[in-house]
């Protein structure tokens, strides 16, 4: 603790320059901005800071809560859908022999190194109307109900029809697809380093006492993995409600979410005041999880100490 105080040249040298680079670009920006939430807009660039609720007010009429709803509604679907994967996945790579384990590892990773909005673009050349599934599907109509027909469990009458491609663009389901592809890995790492830590002899010791595979998940694995749920939930839970690019490329008029109606605010209609009061009702409930997430930890820790 008292380390700095031998050399406080080298501590305030390495002290200064980050914090001022924090200050510069971080907190003033972000300061600014939430001045801008209480004013109000009196010309086409002009902002006037009257220190009023009105914005915040405008904010929590119902049309704008019913788009903060479907936000909260659709991040949480897409991380609990990431839960049910990535869990199966997190317990394969723990379980991988050391030279599998990381090349799985690498293949988690490796989307990090590619561009998001390629990723994003990617997807969309597969959910398409043209695209590959749509293409896969049109293949097996095309050749499987032939198959089915040899061997006598086909239908004559389907042949000739013609597949009709699947709307797999442009609605919910495509945005919570893309919001899965993009978060996933997200999910995986807290949980393969949560479980990687894991007394493998209380596995060993659930089965040698009788219970199997399911109950040994349930009622050992699950529980020691809880921190690695939590942080996984967190991670994945709080940049997918503020994603923009992903339900902006993937959804249509009724798939936006509130990061969408907060970009609209600050561009198209050049309103920045009620722009900025979405953003910091947006960062309040981040804000308010992440607390609920150190308040849940802190009285875990509590309970083990007791």
């Amino acid at each position: 603790m008292d380390n700095w105080r031998k050399s406080p040249g080298a501590f305030w040298a390495s002290f200064i320059p980050p914090t001022l680079w924090l200050l510069a670009f971080f907190l003033a920006p972000l300061s600014l901005i939430w001045a801008f939430s209480f004013g109000v807009k009196t010309g086409i660039t002009d902002i006037d800071i009257t220190w009023t609720f009105q914005q915040y007010a405008r904010a929590l009429e119902p049309l704008y809560l019913g788009i903060f709803a479907k936000s909260l509604w659709m991040a949480g679907v897409t991380t609990f859908i990431c839960l049910i994967v990535a869990f199966p996945v997190a317990i394969a790579i723990v379980f991988a022999p050391p030279k599998a384990r990381m090349w799985l590892l690498l293949l988690v990773i490796l989307p990090f190194w590619t561009n998001l909005l390629i990723r994003t673009y990617a997807l969309i050349a597969v959910l398409r109307t043209r695209g590959h599934v749509n293409f896969t599907l049109e293949w097996i109509w095309e050749n499987a109900n032939g198959f089915l027909i040899f061997i006598g469990l086909g239908n004559f009458n389907l042949i000739g029809e013609r597949f009709e491609p699947l709307a797999l663009l442009y609605n919910n389901t495509a945005v919570v697809v893309g919001l899965v592809y993009v978060a996933l890995p997200f999910m995986v790492l807290p949980l393969y380093a949560a479980l990687d830590r894991l007394d493998r002899s209380f596995i060993e010791a659930s089965l040698d006492l009788g219970a199997g595979h399911i109950r040994t998940f349930w009622s050992v694995v699950v529980p020691l993995a809880l921190p690695g749920i939590a942080s996984g939930i967190v991670i994945t839970f709080i940049p997918t409600l503020g994603s923009f690019l992903t339900p902006d490329l993937l959804g249509g008029t009724d798939s936006q979410m509130i990061a969408n109606v907060i970009e609209r605010q600050f561009k198209s209609a050049n309103d920045w005041p009620f722009g900025a009061a979405l953003s910091f009702l947006l960062m309040y409930a981040t804000f308010f999880g992440l607390a609920l997430r150190a308040l849940l930890t802190k009285r875990e820790g509590m309970g083990d100490r007791t």
